[in-house]
């Protein structure tokens, strides 16, 4: 890294986050198809995430892609097209998706409709090959995390508004007597996003992104660790894409189960779910930005008070987009208390990311749990605040999984990149789950996806401290 670099650049950073927001804005808007889908074409629970597969699955095939494209060429496909096309070239991918929305829903095809999301898909796994290791290079390395956080963050900002706008255009106003939508109504919200997908591609083109940033060659690794050929040689990238399976599985399975769970149990209606579906992705957003104060100050009375701050701002960006959507703001005050929670995590991690995945992981078991044996509002709660606890796993785990990878790092984040197709098949088999003991008692898939990563948390903090990696001495300056 050049000696150069020596704080965020703002002016690039700032284009790219555009990329995480789309991300975002499109995942948290599948949870809303699902039930659409589920009533107009006669779907089993199983069936209806199918849509959260088609969308999950895009991201191994276009790893797969983008690999086997690599070897015929003999070279990184990145390296060679540069870094402002691999974002261009994803969103033009993305945006060919969009259009299949309109004879899908013309002809009243759900296959067709899959097929859309998938390829939406297949162009975010290019642009986040791309986009992840590009927010680390844009500043120091030691915020390099903060970073990805701060993208995550905004990347939540786009689930938050993501369910409620889908749901508007959908829909209609939440005053409106409609309670069940035409497939037809899904196509227009989607063509504008195809548009979208395109203005920004050009936007990036023309941006002052770098084609080809001076990235981070890692130096973790000992000599011992250098004649490894190949970065699937390095135990915490193996149990590290495994946990990214599982983390990504439950944090989508969580979410795109729980309209199902509020019709059937608690009586609520299809477009009356939007708003608890913001907030599960809102409880993300709030705790990664609690997680990303480290990237704008290094003073640490400064870093205490946005400890406080950053959370209950993102909670009442929340707050302002439910209200200007006209929702009863009533049901969500009491969710400030469980905030608390989070903070005090926060806390307790003094920045180490084993630590960090440990707490988390447990608490997620926790409100897993609690959801579980309550009934009623609290039990929404406590399966939204999963989100709260899932908000810094991604930074958490990809950080474990490469350190120490040497110059097999970028091969190894490809593979995690891969592996986000776990956010579909989780989802699926706690879909199939439900139909046999109940969608409530379903969430047991979640508690397993949470104790493996517990699991992790404590099995990858020994094997990096056995080759001289502990990341309390790392981190123990910046906190």
């Amino acid at each position: 890294m050049s000696s150069e670099n020596v704080q965020t650049k703002w002016g690039q950073f700032i284009p790219l986050v555009i990329v995480f927001f789309f991300w975002g804005f499109v995942a948290a808007s599948n949870d809303i198809l699902i039930p659409v889908f589920k009533t107009a074409f006669n779907l089993t629970q199983g069936e209806s995430q199918l849509v959260a597969f088609a969308f999950y699955i895009a991201y191994t095939v276009g790893s797969l892609i983008y690999m086997g494209i690599s070897y015929l060429i003999k070279e990184d496909l990145v390296n060679k097209i540069g870094y402002k096309n691999g974002l261009s070239v994803g969103l033009f991918i993305s945006a060919l998706g969009t259009l299949l929305f309109y004879p899908a829903a013309n002809t009243g095809s759900f296959p067709l409709m899959l097929a859309g999301l998938f390829i939406v898909g297949l162009g975010f796994s290019l642009q986040q090959t791309v986009a992840n290791p590009l927010a680390i290079a844009l500043g120091p390395i030691k915020t390099g995390s903060q970073r990805l956080t701060l993208a995550g963050g905004i990347n939540n900002l786009g689930t938050t508004i993501g369910p409620l706008i889908v749901s508007f255009a959908i829909f209609g106003s939440n005053t409106n007597e409609n309670t069940t939508a035409s497939i037809e109504s899904v196509k227009i919200p989607y063509l504008v996003l195809g548009f979208a997908f395109l203005l920004v591609a050009i936007l990036l083109k023309f941006s002052s992104l770098p084609e080809r940033p001076e990235l981070i060659e890692e130096d973790d690794s000992q000599d011992k660790t250098s004649v490894k050929k190949s970065a699937l040689q390095y135990p915490q990238l193996v149990m590290g894409m495994i946990a990214i399976f599982l983390y990504v599985g439950v944090e989508v399975s969580t979410a795109s189960n729980l309209p199902a769970y509020m019709e059937s149990k608690l009586g609520f209606l299809t477009k009356d779910v939007a708003p608890y579906i913001s907030l599960y992705w809102a409880s993300l957003m709030i705790g990664r930005w609690t997680g990303a104060v480290e990237a704008f100050t290094e003073n640490m009375s400064l870093l205490k008070i946005l400890r406080f701050i950053a959370p209950y701002l993102a909670f009442g960006v929340f707050l302002v987009v439910n209200a200007i959507a006209n929702h009863d703001l009533t049901p969500f005050y009491i969710y400030g208390l469980v905030i608390f929670v989070l903070i005090a995590a926060d806390m307790a991690s003094k920045g180490n990311p084993a630590r960090m995945l440990l707490i988390f992981s447990s608490l997620g078991i926790l409100a897993t749990a609690v959801g579980m044996v309550t009934t009623g509002m609290i039990s929404v709660y406590a399966f939204t605040s999963v989100g709260l606890f899932c908000s810094t796993l991604w930074p958490c785990i990809f950080t474990l999984a490469v350190s120490g990878l040497g110059k097999h790092t970028s091969q190894g984040s490809s593979f995690l990149i891969m592996m986000i197709m776990g956010g579909g098949f989780v989802s699926v088999f706690q879909g199939w789950v439900a139909e046999i003991i109940g969608i409530q008692s379903s969430y047991i898939v979640g508690i397993i996806c949470f104790a493996y990563l517990v699991f992790y948390a404590w099995k990858v903090s020994r094997i990096l401290k056995a080759h001289g990696i502990d990341f309390d001495q790392k981190v123990s300056g910046g906190h």
